[in-house]
Parts: C-alpha cells; sequence; structure tokens
C-alpha cells in the first residue's frame, strides 16, 4: 500500500477509534496495531497534526502507577470531518470494488 494512502487510512482510523471514546496516545497505537502493522513515530505526528487542525482537544488525567496521560476528545468538527471521509472512504471503495468485480470477472475467463 502506497505511503500516501496509508497515512489517509491511518487518519480515518485514529478519528473513528477517538470518535467513540477518548484515548490516549499509546492506547490509539495499541488499538490499531491489533488489525495492522503501525509505530508509535506514526501516530503521534498524526495526533499533533489532527489536534492542530481543530479534530481534538487534549486534556491531561492522572494514571495510577505510571506518568500523566495526555488524552484526545474528538470536536465537532472533528466528528463532521469524520463524517466527511467516511462518505468520501464509502464512494472510494464502491468505484475501487466496481473496477475490481470487472479484473475478477476477466481473469475467470483464463483460468
Amino acid at each position: 500500500m502506497s505511503t500516501q494512502l496509508r497515512k489517509g487510512v491511518l487518519e480515518i482510523c485514529v478519528l473513528t477509534l477517538i470518535n467513540s471514546k477518548d484515548m490516549y496516545g499509546y492506547e490509539i497505537v495499541e488499538n490499531i496495531s491489533k488489525v495492522m502493522d503501525v509505530k508509535e513515530s506514526t501516530i503521534y505526528p498524526l495526533l499533533r497534526r489532527l489536534t492542530s487542525e481543530g479534530n481534538f482537544e487534549t486534556y491531561i488525567q492522572k494514571s495510577e502507577g505510571g506518568p500523566d496521560r495526555k488524552y484526545y476528545k474528538i470536536t465537532d468538527y472533528g466528528k463532521g470531518n469524520l463524517k466527511d471521509m467516511v462518505d468520501e472512504w464509502d464512494r472510494f471503495v464502491e468505484d475501487v470494488n466496481f473496477i475490481l468485480e470487472r479484473y475478477r470477472k476477466e481473469s475467470i475467463k483464463f483460468e
């Protein structure tokens, strides 16, 4: 998968996770890592950018037995952005699947 496409996919994944509940950075990495290979060094800059763009607000919460954690909370702007991204993603997947279905039908002929 190209780096640009992967970055877009990670952005929508991060927005979706934080839309479900407030999360801290490492928790986001853990959740995404369950389904795809991702590193903290990719997620933290993304969180900073999305926060600076107004998608998230942050707050600090005390942690038992460890350092304080910075939590990310989605804003109304972030929720609107997420909805737009999901709509765009759905159209994109539908278009790609239309083309792939054509390929699948043609490749069956040659087997």
